[in-house]
């Protein structure tokens, strides 16, 4: 069942996506070779908790930590450690929070210094410029898939992979809300998108194949041919007129 969202609840919903969009700026800021995704994780933490709102990952379905740190051939679902970041590294990191009973959640892919090769710059502007098209599809009247498909057309066209088998979904008063919306699909398919829906938008895109496996913790997804992957995701609102992005 598709929850549609009053103008009061997308009002909390912002405030929850508020925090979400500051959290990872202060983590961009705070991104340097030697770093350990374990202190990205304090880092976060302190700062939502200081903003009287919670880490929404924490402890969801057993999550051990705040944010997701996945780093180079690391899709999603990386749990944070005492690993360092090093200056070749690409890292992508998925924060979301819940405040007052509502949920925003969002994902950026960062680079820790310019030494990264030009393919991990050219895959992480695809994943960004991908979730750009697909939110552009998100409009009141159009149908799910729309999305789906101009994120993948994109990414294909670039010589790039979506992944399959992890979706974006609905989001706001649950962490995680029907519908799924895949990264591919065929346009003009899909359920009719109406204002009121509150989605988290999520690109996840391969530098090769589309393939992927969970790692022995349970959570960390990766890339089968260990080659690398991005993350992009904004959680945004449908209305009668517009789409608003909330992170």
């Amino acid at each position: 069942m598709i929850l549609l969202k009053s103008k009061k609840q997308v009002e909390d919903i912002k405030k929850a996506c508020r925090v979400v969009s500051e959290t990872l700026d202060l983590l961009q800021n705070n991104i340097k070779a030697g770093m350990t995704t374990k202190e990205l994780d304090e880092i976060a933490e302190d700062f939502i908790r200081s903003k009287k709102a919670k880490p929404a990952f924490k402890g969801y379905k057993g999550y051990p930590a705040s944010i997701c740190t996945s780093i180079n051939a690391e899709v999603v679902h990386g749990i944070p450690s005492k690993r360092k970041l090093k200056d070749d590294d690409i890292i992508s990191i998925d924060v979301g929070v819940e405040l007052n009973g509502y949920y925003g959640d969002a994902a950026r892919t960062y680079t820790v210094s310019d030494k990264i090769p030009p393919e991990a710059k050219r895959l992480i502007e695809a994943t960004e410029t991908a979730l750009k098209l697909g939110i552009e599809r998100a409009k009141a009247g159009n149908r799910l898939f729309d999305i789906s498909h101009a994120i993948q057309n994109y990414v294909e066209r670039q010589g790039f992979s979506v992944v399959r088998e992890f979706v974006g979904h609905g989001v706001g008063i649950l962490l995680h809300e029907d519908p799924q919306i895949p990264n591919f699909g065929k346009p003009n398919t899909g359920i009719k998108l109406k204002p009121g829906m509150v989605l988290a938008i999520e690109p996840m895109v391969n530098l090769g194949s589309c393939e992927v496996e969970i790692l022995d913790n349970g959570w960390t997804v990766v890339t089968k041919d260990r080659r690398l992957s991005a993350h992009f995701e904004d959680t945004i609102y449908i209305g009668e007129k517009k789409v608003e992005v909330l992170t």
